[in-house]
């Protein structure tokens, strides 16, 4: 999986789960202020990412996550090793 299939997998799901405006997401939009994403909507996200990669993302990891981009480099890393 490419970091732009990635991108585009949580852009989309975040317009069909979150009913996120599609005009409002881009790779520097934060999760928090920008996309109003709470601490559940994280953890349902963090699940369907482990639904698509099978791999289980370590919440340690996601704490430090802030926009789109820093939630496509997270998943990259996991699926490299």
């Amino acid at each position: 999986m490419t970091k732009e299939e990635i991108y585009n997998w949580i852009a989309k799901d975040l317009v069909e789960s979150f009913e996120t405006d599609p005009a409002r997401i881009s790779p520097d939009a934060r999760l928090y202020e920008d996309l109003d994403i709470d601490s559940i909507d994280a953890v349902d996200l963090i699940v369907k990412l482990k639904q698509v990669t099978g791999k289980r993302l370590q919440p340690e990891a996601f704490k430090s996550v802030r926009t789109i981009n820093d939630v496509v480099e997270a998943v990259y890393q996991l699926i490299q090793h």
